[in-house]
């Protein structure tokens, strides 16, 4: 299996939206798109996208995991950046097309299909730094992907940062690249500096997310992340999470808290990344006003794989689902 995100399937589902109308999507080739060097999406960063997996039974079926959220996550993020808003049973059917294609092509878990509609805004025009684009094109990318940790789950280190924030507050819970490459250049230098795999933002003391995923923290009967708002992406594992959680037996606690708080509680809790690419990420260290700080032991805790665990039985078809989050497909 290649690195993860680098192989891709040879057809993506495309729809335009052009003359005020979206157009039926079409199946095709992948190619690369064609696009005029003034479209918006290059000077005006309009672009929202999401990212989530498809799984193949051993019925031989595919299962889309928790699709018309992500779907509905979408919607959300191109009404922020006033974008044409795609219709949800249009997209959700690009999704379940591409996937119906691709379903003899995708590895038994613990593989899966990664999923990427992405939505750009294509207006030719260098002038609208403050208008919309009212032409766009959406697309639908699929990359089969092993294990994230194939080796093992490796522990994370973080740069805690507690004054400069992720993203700006308008834009925080839109999946949108801008706040992906806000993060990278802080992540790198913390990378150069301190050997940290990410950065938790804390702006003004109050602990947030890092640049790609969300930050809980677990202990044997409580599950502890901030509150949603706009700051912040509200992540599907996340979610995810925090309801097997509660079922579980754990309390969960989404409040606002601080570094100082988060300091304490490390020396007994677990701390853990939630994305959609490696489910859970154990956390061993942290650095903090130069001084690196070690979570619990340092090792990955037996809470964040019981999670993790219960979340990727139901993925993988060794636990009912009860929620309703997977989507059938079967092959075309």
């Amino acid at each position: 299996m290649s690195v993860f995100g680098t192989e891709f399937c040879d057809h993506i589902s495309i729809a335009r939206y052009i003359d005020g109308a979206w157009q039926e999507p079409t199946f095709e080739p992948l190619s690369p798109l064609p696009m005029h060097p003034a479209a918006h999406v290059f000077h005006y960063a309009s672009t929202c996208f999401e990212g989530f997996k498809a799984y193949r039974w051993q019925d031989g079926h595919g299962r889309i995991f928790r699709l018309h959220d992500h779907v509905a996550r979408m919607q959300k993020s191109a009404a922020s950046l006033r974008l044409p808003v795609p219709d949800a049973d249009m997209l959700a059917g690009m999704v379940i097309d591409l996937v119906s294609h691709q379903l003899a092509d995708i590895p038994e878990p613990p593989h899966s299909l990664y999923l990427r509609p992405t939505l750009i805004g294509t207006l030719q025009n260098i002038g609208a730094a403050a208008a919309p684009s009212t032409e766009a094109t959406l697309f639908v990318l699929g990359s089969p992907v092993g294990d994230y940790f194939a080796g093992g789950a490796a522990t994370l280190k973080l740069l805690v940062e507690d004054q400069q924030a992720r993203t700006t507050e308008q834009l925080g819970s839109t999946k949108t690249g801008g706040n992906y490459a806000a993060a990278l250049g802080p992540t790198l230098e913390a990378r150069e500096k301190y050997g940290a795999d990410q950065v938790l933002f804390c702006p003004d003391g109050d602990v947030q997310e890092t640049g790609a995923a969300n930050f809980l923290l677990i202990s044997d009967d409580e599950i502890i992340t901030k509150s949603l708002d706009t700051t912040f992406l509200h992540g599907m594992t996340r979610d995810s999470i925090l309801k097997l959680g509660a079922e579980m037996g754990y309390r969960i606690n989404e409040r606002k808290f601080t570094v100082g708080e988060l300091l304490e509680w490390v020396k007994t809790y677990e701390a853990t990344l939630s994305g959609t690419a490696a489910c859970l990420s154990p956390v061993g260290a942290l650095v903090y006003n130069g001084e690196e700080i070690v979570v619990r032991d340092g090792g990955p805790g037996p809470n964040t794989a019981r999670l993790q665990k219960a979340l990727q039985d139901i993925q993988y078809g060794l636990r009912e689902d009860t929620h309703g989050w997977l989507t059938e497909v079967s092959s075309a």
